[in-house]
This record gives C-alpha cells, structure tokens and sequence, in this order.
C-alpha cells in the first residue's frame, strides 16, 4: 500500500491535533497541508518501522518543532502567515498532554512522536497537569441536552477551577444564558433536545462577543474533513475527563495570549 493510502484514514485526527495545537481551523489546516507536501518532497521522512499513524504524527512533530528557519519556511510554503510568529508555538508539554489526552495515544507511542524517552513524556504531563491546575478561571456554559453528559461536564469545569454559567439544552435557553452573562468559554453538543443546533446556539452567542468553543460530538470524523468553516476544538463522545481538561486549557491557552495582543 501507497503512504498515501496508509495515512487516509488517520488525517481528520491530524487535523483536529493540528488545529488545537495552532488555534484555528485554519492554521491547522495549513499546516496538515505543509506537512504532506513536505512528505512528497522527501518520502523517506516517514518512518517504516512505526505503524501509519504513530508515523505520520512523528513526521507532523518533527517539523512542527523543528529549528526557527525551518518552521517559517514550512509556514510559508503552507501559506500561513499566522505561524511565522513563533511566539504562538504550542510547548511540548502541551503537545504531550493534547497527545495523550485528545488522541488517546499511550506513553509510549508518545514517546514515538515527539522523540523523547518515557520519563521525559512523564516529566512533561506532569508539567503540562500543573499549568492546567495554575490557569485563570473563566465562566462557562454548558450546552448539552443529555442530563449525564451534563452533569459529568459540570464536575469537569468546576474541578479545574471554572465557573459555571449555567446548562442549555435547546437553542433557545442557550442564548438566554449568554445574554445574561457572556461566556468566557462555551461547551457545546452538535444536535439539542428540541432538534435545534448547537453549532447554530453558538454563531447567535457569538454575535454577543467572542469566546473560544469547544463542540463535544459522538460524529467527530464529519466535522474534520478541512472544507468549509469547522470547530477548531473538537471532543469526541464518549470522552474521558482528561480530554475535557486539555482541549479546555488549549482553547483558553490561546484565548489568553490574543487578549495580551490586545491589550
């Protein structure tokens, strides 16, 4: 089988990593984009010995955090002004934890990734845990319609710290929550009880002011295909608590810095 036929199916989870790891869509997007165009120019960077998606990782990994000129040169070549600032890089420690905890690979296969041994992936969860407990807190809401979903969400936001504006389950009660106080981050289903969406309850609420999403859906493969506008964080259900916690210090990671660009 052809490299390209060994990495197809394993490219909408390229591309959720690279969108949490860049902050948007569209600077993920870009840089899946780079990272198969630099492939063709030099196949044998992909490693054999490794299985199709632990390879194709490694080699997004490698020039992700590869040396400053090399990296701005890949930026351009994927037409991607936004990653020439090398400032907005995502840190290893958070490249573990978003590994480890979104894409569900081991320590180990980690490890294979980023090129580091097992106590350095520890050392950097570890780290990436403790920025996560250190972080800012914001209000939150909550846009589920499934009580135990709900609930789990809850405990999630308010064991890092958050606060909670209150839940959603329809369109509707969504943006009343939001018109009373403005999120600082929204969680948010795909599909409501009343059969409204939440996609649509997030665009009204962010006509109010910006705040980072984080969509939660039991479908994430159709929301990953890189045509057309789509969630730059994205869980899929069921979801482990860990993965709840790393795409909520990621969005709010980069949140932050836009506002110090701001300010």
């Amino acid at each position: 089988m052809t490299i390209a036929g060994k990495i197809a199916p394993h490219l909408p989870y390229l591309r959720r990593y690279a969108r949490a790891l860049t902050g948007s869509q569209a600077s993920g997007d870009a840089w899946v984009e780079g990272v198969l165009k630099s492939m063709i120019q030099t196949p044998d960077a992909f490693p054999a010995d490794l299985s199709a998606k632990i390879a194709l990782f490694r080699v997004f990994a490698d020039l992700w955090n590869a040396p400053p000129g090399r990296r701005r040169d890949l930026a351009a070549e994927a037409g991607n002004p936004v990653d020439r600032n090398l400032s907005a890089m995502t840190p290893l420690p958070r490249q573990a934890f978003l590994l480890r905890s979104v894409e569900g690979f081991n320590g180990e296969e980690v490890g294979s990734i980023l090129g580091a041994a097992a106590a350095q992936v520890d050392d950097w969860l570890q780290s990436a845990n403790q920025e996560i407990a250190l972080q800012m807190s914001t209000d939150i809401l909550i846009i589920e319609d499934e009580p135990l979903i709900a609930y789990d969400l809850e405990q999630i936001v308010e064991e890092l710290g958050h606060r909670l504006i209150g839940v959603a389950r329809t369109l509707k009660e969504a943006t009343a929550l939001a018109t009373g106080k403005q999120p600082g981050l929204v969680l948010a289903d795909i599909q409501l009880a009343d059969g409204s969406s939440g996609i649509d309850a997030v665009d009204e609420i962010l006509k109010q002011g910006e705040a980072p999403v984080i969509f939660i859906t039991a479908f994430p493969i159709l929301l990953l295909t890189g045509k057309g506008p789509e969630p730059t964080f994205l869980i899929a259900k069921p979801f482990e608590a860990d993965a709840v916690k790393a795409a909520v210090s990621q969005a709010l990671f980069f949140d932050r810095k836009a506002a110090r660009r701001v300010a």
